[in-house]
């Protein structure tokens, strides 16, 4: 064989091995970095954190009258938000501040349920006040065009009372829905799907605002108070401009307008957490220990992943300065030389 030819077949094996060597380095960096890619892709983003949060049903105390029907119940899972207000009961007394804690129905009217959730969350409502309050009937707020304009007092402006922010939802019936004491529902126009942000309160049973005892579509309900009813019923019996003694003497049965003499105030509303009336998610918060473990798994794996990288990077370039030697032709019959 001549010089030539063995020359070209070293040169030929060293770049072999060389993109062999590179090759399989390109391989392993690939799947390491896949391999930590991986729980970030999975993960995604993370939930708002009231989700997580069981509620006890138990802890509340302070609910409407009980009415046999499914929302009587609690189910586990179902969005809870609290509204925190301050109100004056009655002319010469103090202020009052309270806790309002409503349960929704996502299962029955997910769309209104969820764009409430979509106002709260984005805190349309804080600061506005009951704008419409009538006793044995509803308390109703949502417009966030309510707000006092002087000293305290609720504004009187053509805006209060007819503003939103301008999306409106279909009006969303079920059968397990009714207008029982203390069922929060929508507020809408003469259209049936005109709800916008504007809710009311049922200070009573309402039933007369049921579909079926209506013949313009009636109301949607998509929750009920599940304590907080007292401070519901007492800024009912506020004195309005229509019924400016509010209950303490006989009362204007033509009330309509119902605007509170004093101011009514949403100082704020909040999700706090889902129904858990079965303590599943408190089951779950116990094995916070086995959370804690599983983070550790992904840790310990984002070590080892960046350890291999490490390995493979000094490996390339430790044998990137090794010499590849030319094996010797030996002539046919000299057998006293090895490689």
């Amino acid at each position: 064989m001549s010089n030539a030819l063995s020359q070209m077949i070293d040169e030929q094996a060293h770049h072999g091995l060389s993109m062999g060597k590179a090759s399989r380095q390109r391989i392993v960096l690939s799947c390491l970095l896949v391999f930590l890619l991986l729980p970030i892709s999975v993960t995604g983003e993370e939930e708002p954190a009231w989700k997580s949060n069981g509620i006890d049903p138990s802890t509340w105390s302070d609910g409407p009258v009980v009415e046999d029907t499914p929302m009587q119940y609690s189910y586990f899972g179902d969005p809870v938000f609290a509204i925190d207000v301050t109100y004056t009961p009655g002319h010469f007394q103090s202020e009052v501040s309270g806790t309002i804690v409503i349960e929704l129905f996502p299962q029955w009217a997910p769309i209104t349920v969820e764009n409430m959730i979509e106002h709260i969350e984005d805190d349309l409502y804080d600061g506005i006040f009951f704008h419409r309050v009538i006793n044995d009937f509803v308390t109703q707020s949502g417009d966030p065009e309510c707000k006092p304009s002087f000293l305290g007092y609720p504004s009187t402006s053509l805006q209060c009372g007819s503003g939103g922010t301008g999306e409106t939802i279909p009006l969303e019936h079920n059968e397990n829905l009714s207008h029982v004491d203390g069922a929060i529902g929508m507020a809408r126009g003469t259209e049936e799907d005109s709800a916008d942000s504007q809710w009311y309160i049922a200070e009573t049973e309402a039933h007369g605002l049921d579909p079926e005892n209506r013949d313009d579509g009636g109301y949607a309900t998509f929750g009920i108070v599940r304590d907080g009813m007292s401070h519901v019923r007492a800024i009912a019996c506020t004195p309005t401009n229509d019924a400016p003694a509010g209950c303490e003497v006989l009362e204007n049965p033509a009330s309509a307008a119902g605007r509170p003499v004093y101011e009514a105030k949403i100082v704020s509303i909040e999700m706090i957490g889902v129904a858990d009336p079965e303590g599943q998610l408190s089951i779950q918060a116990s094995a916070e220990e086995t959370g804690s473990g599983t983070t550790l798994l992904f840790a310990t794996m984002f070590v080892i992943v960046a350890a291999g990288i490490a390995f493979v990077i000094v490996q390339n370039n430790s044998k990137q300065d090794v010499p590849i030697y030319d094996a010797e032709l030996l002539e046919e019959n000299d057998t006293s030389k090895t490689t």
